[in-house]
């Protein structure tokens, strides 16, 4: 991974975190995101404490579409190649929000971030020998539903529900980005890093929280749940594939609706007008 540059999003913390100081590891020279200047800095300190290894900050909300947009710039100004993006920022929220842009947030955050940043960095992408962007998904899609007569949630809210739909939505995008980058050398895949006792149900309160704290003891550390968005990102044997779903660094079989290619391309073409693209 020498000389290659990676955007690690939500990297502050858990699964993130981990994917940045092991891309790190490996030799890239690694961008932290984060919304937070104090654990962005902090975070920083422990990749070049421990690896060595060069190492960039850059500090957004991508909930926001702004934030979404003033990062990419930053990022393209600093790397002219991108060869990985990791998509991985993301959180549940247990009463719903709405942000700037007029979306429930976890939609906004989970997965508009997701379509947004990869559309922004597309050039940097295409500039790299080759580049991977690996969108972090999760099981829970198996359970997710686009409801697109209530999709912010505005008659009907659920935490969880929200939470499967957007990480369902990050499934039906990566097929349909996959498809337009067949016969190019970049590549986009969806990887689910099991569940991992991280701070990610630290913005919700109620059962949904007990539950969490309840259960974290028996889940897999954050490095472990690293290792499966790491694979995807710099394995030998990665290179090239495209258009997949992976699960314990091997692909997998997503849900039968996910690979329905009619709702890839409706969610698609939704979430590129929601975020702004003009096809």
């Amino acid at each position: 991974m020498r000389g290659r540059n990676a955007l690690v999003t939500g990297a502050t913390s858990g699964i993130g975190a981990e994917t940045a100081l092991g891309l790190a590891r490996l030799g890239a020279r690694v961008g932290v995101v984060g919304r937070d200047p104090a654990r962005v800095a902090a975070t920083l300190a422990r990749i070049r404490s421990e690896t060595g290894a060069e190492a960039d900050s850059f500090v957004a909300d991508l909930s926001e579409q702004a934030g979404v947009r003033r990062l990419a710039a930053e990022a393209g100004e600093r790397y002219p190649a991108l060869d990985i993006l990791v998509n991985n920022a993301g959180a549940i929220f247990s009463e719903r929000q709405v942000t700037a842009d007029g979306f429930e947030r976890t939609w906004a955050l989970d997965h508009l971030a997701y379509v947004l940043l990869t559309h922004e960095l597309m050039p940097r992408l295409a500039a790299a020998p080759s580049a991977r962007i690996v969108n972090v998904a999760s099981a829970a899609h198996t359970r997710g539903r686009i409801d697109f007569d209530d999709l912010d949630g505005a008659r009907r809210f659920s935490a969880m529900g929200s939470y499967s739909q957007a990480k369902f939505g990050n499934v039906l995008f990566t097929y349909a980005l996959a498809r337009r980058l067949a016969g190019t050398r970049m590549t986009a895949n969806a990887v689910h890093p099991g569940v991992v006792a991280t701070g990610f149900a630290g913005n919700t309160h109620g059962l949904l929280n007990v539950a969490w704290r309840l259960i974290r003891p028996l889940l897999i550390t954050p490095e472990k749940g690293a290792r499966t968005s790491l694979h995807v990102a710099t394995a030998p044997e990665v290179a090239g594939v495209n258009g997949r779903y992976f699960s314990r660094c091997r692909p997998v079989a997503s849900s039968p609706l996910s690979r329905d290619e009619a709702l890839q391309e409706k969610v698609w073409a939704l979430s590129r007008r929601q975020v702004g693209i003009v096809d």
